[in-house]
Formats: structure tokens, sequence, C-alpha cells
């Protein structure tokens, strides 16, 4: 449940051709605290809001993790409004593992030790978890003398989380068309890719890569193949070519 500001390293070349919209949803960086529990099809409509905003007739969408899992209620409804859609990590439901993992965050939630060890290990493939130690240490440090030792902040993450237990889009899927691009990792723990494989057999105009030795955090393992995936995907200007 990231916020734009983990966007810094990939502002420059994501805006070089497109008009780049970052979105920090409720409870997420510098958009608004809520103050009572909420659904994460609120979240769609937050979406819908900032689009009808800014007077834009269609955008390409790209979702990783929750985000993703909003965009897929934002396009199971809406439809019409995307013309590409990109998901990174993403689930068409939360299982009752991923539930039960969102459970163990939020009971955690009290310490910051203990809520660095239940959620961050986790986001990461085994490999790049044990290859960068002393970047890991040092999130580990930040992280928790700062948002994770913070109560407002980490009310906010429980109410992130509880948003997305009854988040299940599988009947409404069937119906969308748009073009779309699912992006799994191999040792994903959070949203295994047997999840992600699920959704785009739900999504019938989907196309699925398979991210080889990496984890749910896909885009800090993977960064340059994060930006050259999503960028290809949207920038193509013909994704119908065949030779037949």
């Amino acid at each position: 449940m990231m916020s734009t500001k983990s966007w810094g390293i990939f502002k420059e070349t994501f805006s070089h051709n497109n008009q780049l919209i970052l979105v920090d949803f409720l409870d997420q960086g510098q958009s608004d605290f809520m103050d009572k529990n909420y659904d994460i099809t609120l979240q769609a409509e937050v979406l819908l809001g900032l689009i009808k905003e800014l007077k834009l007739s269609k955008v390409n969408l790209l979702g990783i993790s929750y985000g993703g899992e909003v965009a897929l209620n934002f396009v199971a409804k809406y439809q019409e409004l995307v013309d590409r859609l990109v998901l990174f990590n993403t689930s068409h439901r939360t299982s009752p593992w991923l539930k039960d993992i969102g459970d163990a965050w939020n009971l955690s939630k009290e310490n910051p030790m203990d809520y660095y060890l239940t959620t961050i290990p986790i986001i990461y493939s085994p490999k790049f978890y044990n290859e960068n130690r002393k970047w890991m240490e040092n999130r580990k440090g930040l992280l928790t003398s700062t948002v994770f030792n913070n109560k407002k902040f980490m009310d906010a993450m429980e109410r992130l989380t509880i948003s997305a237990e009854n988040h299940d889009v599988t009947k409404t899927l069937v119906n969308v068309k748009t073009r779309t691009l699912v992006v799994s990792s191999e040792q994903d723990f959070i949203t295994p890719k047997e999840e992600q494989i699920a959704l785009c057999d739900l999504l019938k105009n989907s196309d699925h890569v398979m991210l080889p030795n990496t984890g749910h955090g896909s885009m800090y393992e993977r960064p340059a193949l994060f930006t050259a995936l999503t960028l290809g995907f949207v920038n193509a200007k013909n994704l119908e070519m065949t030779i037949l």
C-alpha cells in the first residue's frame, strides 16, 4: 500500500511521452485520513471523481497490489473510461489466504518492529531480500522509527487492509473487454501467481507476463522491467498485430 512518494525514481521516464497522474487514495500519502472503516469500492469512486475533475475522456490505468484492486473495481464499473489497463501483483479477490495475512498485519500494528517483521519480508523475493541486507536494514530502521511508530498512520493502514477484506470482482470482470496486461511474480507470497492466472482467465482480452525470481514488490526489485513492460504496453500504437 504505497504512496505516490514511492514513484520518485519513475517520474521522469513515465512522464517523458505521457501525462503521468499519480493518485494517493483515501488513507494514503497526502490524501485525507478517514475516521471510520469503508470498502475498497469507495476508492474506485475517488478515481472516478478525479477523472471527471480533470475532464479526461479516457485513461490508461496502472495499478499495483491494492491499487490494482481499486483499478479492477473501477474497470468493472466504468470500462468505457479505460483505454488500456496494466496490473502488477493484483488479485481479483481477497482469498482466505490473503485475508489471514491482512489480519496478522493488523494484529501486529501496535508494535513497530512486529509490524515490520510481519509485513515487509514477505513483500520481497528471498533472493532480493538476502542480497540487499544493508538496504533492508536501513529500511527497517527508517520505517520502525517513523511511520510504523505513528498511530495515525498505522490506523490508516489498518483501515486500508480492512477495506479490501470483501474485495471480489469475480462475477463482474467477465463483462470487461478492456485490453489488459497482467504481470505476476514467481515468488509473490501475498498475491500468488495462481490467483493472477485466474484473473487472466476472467479478463478475456488480457495478456500475462510472469517475472521469475521476483517477489510481490516487483516495481522495486525489477524497476527497469516494470517500466519497460508498462510503457511498452501503454504506448504501443497497435496491440492487434498478427502474422495471420
